[in-house]
């Protein structure tokens, strides 16, 4: 299959280490294009959650995938978001195209786009950050329940549908929240002369024009790879949101499903993040962000 050649793409929310993460689905799209630049913007990895001890070979296969794609030349940049925010730490770290800071700024095309992952704004993380872990617990069993309903909808003839999209889209202070967050990421972006915001964090997939009374941007997410399975591209001078289950064939996604499964301990985890880690990526080359 020829591979679709993308300037930069970002991903975000992928949280891998839970039940709800598409990893075969990110794989297969991962591996249908050609990117100069891969942009990780927060919740890759779900470190919130790795006491589940829950690490199935597919989940490994995406870190062993992106670390291949640098060892290529391909510019990898990992932002960091809260569910991944042991990361932090490492913030400032940088290895031969790789590289791990809290925001990305890129001047593309003579535009200035400001990416970040967006948990800066949540007010739920500022204040008590032990409700928001135990809301991401519930949030992952009721994504495992939503699986179970549409495996048996499936036998039945019935189309998936998305529980918790269901439960955002119809309470009023989740709509209220979501267009709290856009506005308040438009408000800084315009403030500070950029010409597009791009974050994750809220799971809602999104490219639009927002303007206030001192100018406009153009604000994008990425969205996630649990429910909305997306991404963004950047191609043709134009920014582009790929949605996966409305481009992939659906005969391709049972070889998806039936691929077998493993977990692995905790322990084994990082030394296994580590090897891949350690064996794909080259030496250090000096790579100064645009």
């Amino acid at each position: 299959m020829k591979k679709r050649a993308v300037d930069i793409v970002v991903i975000s929310d992928v949280h891998l280490g839970t039940y709800g993460c598409h990893a075969k689905e990110l794989l297969k799209y991962l591996k249908s294009i050609k990117p100069e630049r891969v942009i990780l913007n927060g919740d890759i990895i779900d470190i919130w959650q790795f006491s589940k001890r829950y690490w199935p070979k597919s989940h490994m296969k995406i870190v062993k995938y992106i670390t291949s794609l640098i060892s290529k030349g391909v510019t990898v940049d990992y932002i960091t978001g809260n569910h991944d925010e042991m990361l932090r730490k490492f913030v400032g770290f940088q290895m031969g195209k790789f590289s791990i800071s809290n925001k990305v700024l890129l001047e593309i095309d003579n535009k200035k786009a400001w990416i970040f992952h967006g948990d800066v704004f949540d007010v739920t993380m500022q204040h008590s950050k032990y409700i928001a872990k135990l809301g991401a617990v519930g949030y992952d069993f009721l994504i495992l329940l939503n699986s179970a309903i549409n495996f048996f909808a499936s036998k039945f003839g019935k189309g998936p549908i998305s529980m918790s999209k269901k439960i955002k889209n119809s309470v009023k202070s989740a709509v209220k929240f979501i267009n709290n967050f856009e506005k308040i990421a438009a408000d800084i972006a315009i403030e500070n002369n950029y010409d597009y915001v791009v974050c994750g964090h809220i799971h809602q997939p999104e490219i639009k024009k927002i303007e206030n009374e001192n100018g406009s941007v153009t604000y994008l997410n990425s969205g996630d790879w649990v429910e909305n399975l997306t991404a963004l591209e950047y191609y043709n001078n134009t920014w582009h949101l790929y949605h996966f289950r409305d481009n992939i064939l659906v005969e391709d996604e049972t070889d998806i499903e039936t691929e077998e499964e493993e977990v692995l301990e905790t322990n084994v985890l990082f030394q296994n993040l580590m090897k891949e880690f350690q064996t794909d990526i080259k030496q250090p080359k000096t790579d100064i962000l645009p």
